[in-house]
């Protein structure tokens, strides 16, 4: 007969391992939550001034791409083959290719919109179901990319919107509330395409490199090269593409693009990845999303409706947790696998989802 000790035992061994994660896990919502803020300031920014996003999003990148460099030297330390620069030049074309669509899908739909747009980068794990998974889970995978249309038709119609939802319910009276305009799901084609470039290239970035300071060095090169692939870009909307060449200074809302949208949420999402094994794409995550936004928009006294926005994201959610249905499980087998000490951190890594 057993004896209950060893069960005592293991659920005495968990408590320390669940308290120490819970830091990390107020550093990660706190990093969030000044991401979210930086986004909510840049929005503001850009609808009150008129200013080029692309031209702004240059002007945040280059010194943040500075900072990675400073910092991270990819030019000591082993050198680096050209199996990992060469994907990371790529790679920095496929951010700069994300950085403009996503600028312009945050000026013309607006924040929430744009932040939830980025969680349609899990329609990579559907793509993955489709080439890899049985027939069951594809199934599962495409009701899943069926919810999330779902979800983005939503916002697309303005339920998460005061004016536009069907539910009356809204947190700000029509006299405070900043109205938003109404975009249809052409507009909204914008963020979710910016949404499945963001996948990819932590996609990319995710197979090039495992080591955590490797991983470092490489995104150091993939900043640099989406910076020179952006500047043309930036250019040719200033003198020519943008009918307003100005770009008016903000202290804050560039200061707190570069400190918490670019820097701080590298290493706010590496730690979420390495240690508290939660991916961008991943209903946990938009459950710290969720609540940042809500606090934004009731601060920044936007057109929101609280019912409409609960229900877009729940349907999010359930798309998002079915289309990753196939890699959460072989996440969750590889970590059991890594606890009997089977599997190593880096197998453990390259196992996550979108």
């Amino acid at each position: 007969m057993m004896s209950p000790k060893p069960l005592s035992e293991n659920r005495g061994s968990s408590n320390p391992a669940s308290m120490r994660k819970t830091p990390l896990q107020i550093i990660h919502i706190v990093g969030n939550f000044m991401r979210i803020w930086s986004v909510y300031s840049m929005y503001r920014y850009l609808s009150q001034t008129g200013a080029s996003a692309v031209l702004f999003m240059f002007c945040c990148l280059l010194p943040s791409c500075i900072w990675f460099l400073v910092a991270q030297k990819p030019w000591k330390g082993r050198a680096l083959s050209n199996t990992q620069v060469v994907p990371s030049v790529v790679n920095g074309a496929i951010t700069a290719l994300f950085f403009i669509l996503w600028g312009k899908g945050l000026k013309s739909c607006g924040p929430v919109r744009a932040i939830l747009g980025e969680y349609s980068g899990a329609v990579l794990g559907v793509l993955s179901g489709v080439l890899y998974g049985r027939r069951g889970h594809v199934w599962k995978k495409v009701g899943g990319l069926l919810a999330m249309l779902a979800s983005f038709y939503f916002l697309s119609q303005g339920w998460a919107m005061a004016t536009y939802s069907p539910f009356p319910f809204s947190n700000a009276s029509d006299d405070e509330a900043q109205t938003e305009q109404l975009v249809g799901m052409k507009e909204m084609l914008v963020p979710i395409l910016a949404g499945i470039l963001s996948a990819l290239r932590r996609v990319i970035a995710r197979r090039v490199s495992l080591k955590n300071q490797l991983k470092r060095r490489l995104h150091a090169i993939t900043l640099t090269s989406a910076t020179c692939f952006l500047f043309p870009v930036a250019m040719w909307d200033m003198i020519i593409g943008s009918n307003n060449v100005e770009l008016p200074f903000s202290a804050w809302t560039f200061s707190s693009t570069i400190l918490f949208g670019m820097i701080l949420i590298f290493y706010i999402d590496s730690i979420a990845e390495e240690r508290l094994h939660m991916v961008f794409s991943s209903p946990r995550h938009l459950m710290v999303a969720g609540g940042c936004i809500i606090v934004m928009e009731i601060a920044y006294k936007m057109d929101f409706s609280l019912l409409g926005f609960l229900v877009c994201a729940a349907i999010l959610g359930i798309g998002i947790y079915e289309a990753t249905s196939l890699d959460r499980s072989r996440r969750d087998s590889f970590q059991g696998s890594s606890s009997n000490g089977i599997l190593d951190d880096q197998t453990e890594m390259s196992s996550l989802p979108t």
